[in-house]
Formats: C-alpha cells, sequence, structure tokens
C-alpha cells in the first residue's frame, strides 16, 4: 500500500474505538463512511476545475452539512439520507434505507471534519480504491462484524483472475459478488500495461460494459457499489453494475466470457417464517429452474448450476468451492457428472485451510470451460495442485501472499495450458504438487468423487516434525468448528423431521 493511502487509512480507523465505546460496529461505521465520502466527492465534482452539475438535490448536498456541529448537524445528515434514499439511480441504491447510526454528535462532527479534510476525487482511483479495499478487510478481520463471509481472500482473487486472463472488450460475471473484490482484480490485470495497451473505447468498456454481479445482503451491496464507484466502474449518471437479490431465483438472461466468483459458505439455503404459534421456523429453499440439471437446496451445487448458466458457449469461469461439493453424492454427482460432460473441467487448486474469515473451511477453486453442445464428454483430463497438505496459514501470523501462489500460477500456464507440465513423478518426485488425472480416473470413482490427494500428511507420519503448536491448535480449531457446523446442521434436520 502507498504511504499516503495507509496513513488514511490511520486516520479513518483511527476513529472506530470511540465508535465502538459508542456502540457503533465496523459495518456500521463503514456504511456512513460511504455516504459521507459519497457526499464529499459529489461536492467536489461540483467545484472547479471539474464544475460538474450536482447530482443531489438542492440544500441536501455535503455543503449544506460540513459547517454544522451538534444537533444541528445530526438533523441535517438525517434529512439528507432520507432524502437521497427518495431518488432514482445509483442515489437511490446507495442511500435506500439509510439511517445515521453514529448517534454520539461529537464523534459525527470528527467523523464528518476527517473526510472534509480529505480531496478525494483528485486521489488516484488507485489510492481511493486502496482506503476503502484497506477498511473491507480490516471489517471482514473483525470476527463480531460476520463480514468475513463477504471477503475473498486478494492474493487468491489475483491469482484466480491471471489464470483465466480476462481480454479487453469481453464480460465477466460475479452472481455473488460481495464487495466486488473480483471485479477490481479483473480491471487491474485488463489496466495494466504490462497485460494491455488500451485504447479509449476498451477503457470506456471496462467501466461500463464489462461487468454484470449480483449481491443478495443489502448492506454489502451499498459497499459493493461505492467500492466500484471509488475504483471508477460504473457511472453515477448510468447503469449500475451490480443488482441487488438472489441470484438463484431467475436466470438473469445475459451470457458473459467469464465468472469468476467465491459463493457464500454453508450449504443449505432456506427461508424463515412465523408459525400459527408465532414460533419461527425455517424451511429448506429449493430452486426449481428449468437450466437446472437437478433441484435441491445445497447453495453450492446450484450456484455451480447458475454459472454454467451464465457462461457464453465458449466462456470461461474460475469458482471458489467447499469440499462437499467434491464428493457430495445425489444432486452432487450429477452436477459433477454433468460439469464433466458439458465443460472442460481442467483444473482444481485444493486450498489451504487458514486463509478465510469463516473458521474451518476446507475449499477448492474449480477452472471450467463451457462447450457447445455436444453428445461426447468434454472433460478428457483434469489437472490437480494441491496446496493443502502440509500447508499451514493463520490470518494473523502467516496470512496468505501473492508469492505463496506464483508456483501454481505458473504451473497452470496461464499463456497456454496445453503445455503444461507435471511436477508429480511416482518415482523421482512424489511429493510433487502438480498432476495429471485422465478423466476416467475420477468418474471411476464412488460418486465420480474429485477429492483425491496423493502427498503424505507429514503431521500424521513424522511425530518428531509436527507444526508449531500455534499452527496446530489453529487446524484442531478449524476441524472442531467444521465438525460442529456439520452436526448442527444434522440436528437441525432430525429436529425438521419430528416436527
Amino acid at each position: 500500500m502507498s504511504e499516503q493511502s495507509t496513513s488514511i487509512i490511520s486516520k479513518v480507523w483511527a476513529m472506530c474505538n470511540p465508535l465502538r465505546d459508542a456502540g457503533i460496529g465496523y459495518q456500521d461505521y463503514l456504511e456512513q463512511l460511504t455516504y459521507m465520502i459519497f457526499l464529499k466527492m459529489d461536492d467536489e465534482y461540483s467545484r472547479p476545475p471539474y464544475k460538474k452539475p450536482s447530482v443531489l438535490p438542492k440544500g441536501y448536498a455535503w455543503a449544506d452539512m460540513n459547517t454544522l456541529k451538534g444537533a444541528e448537524l445530526e438533523e441535517k445528515y438525517k434529512a439528507i439520507l432520507e432524502k437521497l434514499g427518495e431518488q432514482g439511480g445509483i442515489l437511490e441504491e446507495i442511500f435506500k434505507q439509510a439511517t445515521n447510526k453514529i448517534n454520539n454528535a461529537a464523534i459525527l462532527y470528527r467523523v464528518v471534519q476527517m473526510i472534509d479534510k480529505e480531496k478525494w476525487v483528485s486521489m488516484s482511483s488507485d489510492v481511493k480504491g486502496e482506503i476503502y479495499e484497506g477498511l473491507l478487510q480490516k471489517n471482514a478481520e473483525d470476527i463480531k462484524s460476520g463480514a468475513g463471509q463477504y471477503f475473498t481472500p486478494r492474493p487468491l482473487i489475483r491469482a484466480m483472475v491471471k489464470c483465466i486472463r480476462p481480454e479487453p472488450g469481453k464480460t465477466v460475471a460475479d452472481p455473488c459478488c460481495g464487495s466486488g473484490g473480483f471485479f477490481l482484480a479483473v480491471q487491474a490485470f485488463l489496466t495494466d500495461p504490462s497485460n494491455y495497451t488500451l485504447d479509449r473505447a476498451q477503457k470506456e468498456f471496462i467501466k461500463n460494459q464489462t461487468f454484470f454481479g449480483t449481491e443478495l445482503v443489502r448492506v454489502t451491496y451499498k459497499l459493493c457499489l461505492m467500492n466500484l464507484y471509488l475504483h471508477n466502474i460504473g457511472d453515477i449518471y448510468g447503469k449500475v453494475p451490480v443488482t441487488r437479490g438472489d441470484a438463484l431465483l431467475s436466470d438473469p438472461g445475459y451470457r458473459v466470457d467469464y465468472v469468476v466468483t467465491n459463493p457464500p459458505f454453508g450449504k443449505k439455503s432456506s427461508l424463515t417464517f412465523t408459525n400459527k404459534e408465532g414460533e419461527k421456523e425455517e424451511e429448506d429453499l429449493v430452486y426449481n429452474r428449468q437450466d437446472f440439471w437437478t433441484t435441491g437446496s445445497n447453495k453450492q451445487l446450484n450456484f455451480v448450476q447458475h454459472i454454467h448458466t451464465l457462461l457464453k458457449a465458449t466462456g470461461k469461469a474460475a469458482v471458489v468451492l467447499p469440499d462437499n461439493v467434491l464428493f457430495e453424492g445425489g444432486a452432487g454427482e450429477t452436477v459433477r457428472k454433468q460439469l464433466l460432460k458439458t465443460c472442460d473441467l481442467h483444473t482444481i487448486l485444493r486450498l489451504p485451510t487458514g486463509i478465510f474469515y469463516k473458521p474451518g473451511v476446507k475449499a477448492n477453486v474449480l477452472f471450467f470451460d463451457n462447450r457447445p453442445a455436444s453428445p461426447d464428454m468434454q472433460t478428457k483430463e483434469i489437472w490437480v495442485y494441491d496446496f493443502r497438505t502440509n500447508i499451514h496459514f493463520t490470518l494473523k501470523q502467516n496470512p496468505l501472499k501473492d508469492a505463496d501462489l506464483e508456483d501454481f500460477v505458473r504451473c497452470y500456464h496461464p499463456e497456454n495450458r496445453f503445455d503444461r507440465k507435471e511436477t508429480w513423478d511416482e518415482k523421482t518426485n512424489p511429493e510433487g504438487r502438480w498432476r495429471r488425472f485422465p478423466v476416467e480416473f475420477f468418474t471411476q470413482r464412488d460418486k465420480t468423487s474429485f477429492d483425491y490427494f496423493w502427498i503424505k500428511d507429514k503431521s500424521l507420519a513424522d511425530l518428531d516434525n509436527l507444526p508449531d503448536p500455534d499452527t496446530l491448535a489453529a487446524d484442531i480449531i478449524e476441524n472442531l468448528q467444521s465438525a460442529l457446523e456439520s452436526f448442527q446442521e444434522l440436528q437441525a434436520q432430525l429436529q425438521k423431521k419430528d416436527d
């Protein structure tokens, strides 16, 4: 991060302690910052040298509140939020149902003055983006906020994007886009001069026509819109690149060249309702769609099918998915078989534990290319990179870095994936992490399971060289939490049957 953005993040985040003392959580604070930075940028655009007409109604702008104090400031800020939530376009999307969560007038004044002192428009979009991404990461690190489930580690996102190598003039979707991390990584890849030299039309296409996103959670949706806006994606006057809603409900109609995504963790989709006795009950949400291969309430399996629908006949996907998608029977087996038949599922990256904010997660990245309809099976071979066995990360002491994924990207060979070479060899390198399998190896396994590894777990085989106690403790906690979640799901299912 640049010194300028680190300094501003520090200033912005220094306000957290007094806010927390006043009962305001990280997510609420980040949401208020979203509103204020938007208002301040509109104010800057309305002045020289930009002189753009303000998109805000008269009397409800930054200049109408930034000199106020006390109750006057609170009342004006509240009125501005309510008024902007009634407007159309991106204004309505960002300010709908907005309320002031900073109930301490003195702290509200300090936050307003801090935002007021910075020149947000003249900052490069890289710096603004770094600031906002830094804040999102800090929000994700706060376990209580629960925001970590919407935050995919940025080094993993960047590695996935390097592998699929998106091209200018092509379209990208993320059907559960969280705070917009995948879109920003694609934008950074496309605008990197070492990858492409862009003309004006291509730059405009990236800004206004490349991205198609969906996000279900209202607060996260607002954060995403602001994150994209600060990175110069989308137009305040034009089309919003992200829609709010449940992506799985229906086929949106558009088809894209790439899908890069990390669907939310948790196996089941469910609806909560109140029964006749006034008690809350949950009911599995089953999506019956004609474009799906099978119906069920497993979220990840539904997202895999939805992603397949979104892809053009030659589209490419890179998707983070939990282990259960690799081995679950029933609908899981159906989805895996259809994926092998209709797409070229060419690569599986087995991810290590300790890289996600949600503990206990064991996940993988599946890379697959769609193919035009054909009676033949489209997958001929699957390359697997085992980045899990004997590898340990933690969020604080040993976080995942870009350098950790360089070997995988090199092995993936994005320039021409048909020119790959195994690092595994039965005799000379049985610990090699990169291995090729004919598709029959998996189709002949029970339930067409993709869950396979070959490297010996040293913690089981070599008791004299165990990982350090911190790593072991973290692994034990993750495994216990994962097991506990599974038992809780089973218990919930059994209770439903008893009822």
